[in-house]
């Protein structure tokens, strides 16, 4: 059901609670004229990120821009940037400057983290994604990720940092995805040119009828609009993910974001976020092996919601790759039960080595650990 303020002007609402976003700054806020990078507004935003660090929340921010600011250190040649190849150099030579923006706005680093589709498509390479998003937030750091243009020749071409950004909220268990951009929100109609559009606060589910209310492409500096932030939202939601679109460029608007509060447009989620999660879980493709576990291990996984840790593991069957889903298997007497599955942390080599072994031995027995759970409870599903 939409909601549908008067006035034309968007009024405040609650925002949602969240613990982790992710936070999607097009070049419309980073290179508004489409020239360089312009610290104005992004400052604005870097500052709700280092007050939602000090409330104890996560934030990954999706950054557009590179391309702008490459054309800046090669102004002599005005025309480059048509062509494939010239977009890639550019975005080459921008993406160095764009990471040293973001690092100068923040006391704690920032880690650079380059995708492509391909990278988002193949399950490996989407759970090395992911696990290297989870790490960098648990060392404290702040991920900036942005497609890798230079390389991903469909990706430049499409040039959707939107949808990226809503595929990353899913890839990093995000609680909210939020879109900075420089309208304020979504309206029946483009306020630029309809004086009738009237602000739309809230919007369950986007429908055909929401697509077209969107209009077109946006600014000069960007190359998404409306439409590219309701699919976003659309893929957000269905991983259980609430979606906010404000506008990056008002002042008043960021404040208010920091208090929690929203001028903006709120798309819901019908879906529960952890329901999505698990649905997601049960349907990705197993490889061949399994985990073998005690009967101890297998009642703290199911009546506890615990994560499986090495003590509890009598052995691996198979062979497998640290990433990859795989049954979980208790041994009983005469026979097997099987308990559930999961994304195992580690190989099946690694999990013969440190079977039986206290979480604190992982280290001195591998020479490397990836943390304490070979599998943990939020990429497991019992049953």
């Amino acid at each position: 059901m939409k909601k549908i303020a008067s006035a034309h002007q968007f009024t405040e609402q609650p925002l949602p609670t969240w613990r982790r976003a992710v936070l999607k700054v097009g070049s419309s806020l980073l290179a508004a004229d489409g020239t360089g990078l312009d610290p104005d507004h992004v400052l604005r935003l870097a500052r709700f990120v280092a007050a939602s660090h000090a409330a104890g929340r996560e934030v990954v921010i999706v950054s557009s821009g590179a391309v702008a600011a490459g054309r800046t250190l090669v102004l002599k040649q005005p025309g480059l940037g048509q062509a494939m190849a010239e977009r890639q150099a550019l975005a080459a030579l921008g993406q160095v400057q764009m990471i040293g923006l973001w690092q100068r706005l923040f006391e704690r680093p920032v880690a650079q983290v380059l995708l492509t589709h391909d990278d988002l498509r193949n399950r490996r390479r989407y759970l090395k994604a992911r696990m290297t998003l989870l790490e960098l937030l648990r060392v404290g750091a702040l991920p900036i990720v942005n497609e890798n243009d230079t390389v991903a020749v469909d990706e430049l071409r499409l040039g959707d940092n939107d949808n990226l950004a809503a595929i990353v909220a899913a890839l990093a268990d995000a609680d909210l995805l939020l879109i900075a951009t420089d309208i304020d929100g979504l309206y029946t109609g483009n306020p630029r040119v309809d004086a009738d559009a009237e602000p739309i606060l809230e919007l369950t589910g986007v429908s055909q009828e929401s697509m077209d209310m969107a209009g077109g492409a946006g600014s000069t500096s960007g190359t998404g609009g409306m439409v590219t932030k309701l699919e976003a939202a659309t893929k957000a939601a269905n991983a259980g993910i609430e979606t906010i679109l404000f506008n990056g460029t008002n002042a008043e608007t960021v404040r208010l974001l920091g208090e929690g509060r929203l001028r903006g447009t709120r798309l819901r989620s019908t879906k529960k976020r952890l329901a999505a999660r698990k649905y997601w879980l049960r349907h990705v493709p197993l490889v061949p092996g399994a985990i073998l576990i005690d009967e101890g291990a297998a009642r703290a996984l199911k009546a506890k919601g615990a994560s499986l840790l090495p003590l509890g593991i009598v052995g691996a069957l198979g062979e497998f790759a640290r990433g990859d889903m795989v049954e979980i298997i208790c041994c009983i007497e005469g026979g097997e039960r099987r308990v559930g599955r999961g994304l195992t942390q580690y190989s099946a080599v690694d999990i013969r080595r440190i079977a039986r072994r206290h979480t604190r031995d992982i280290d001195a027995v591998l020479g490397y650990h990836y943390g304490e759970s070979v599998v943990h409870r939020d990429d497991m599903v019992t049953g």
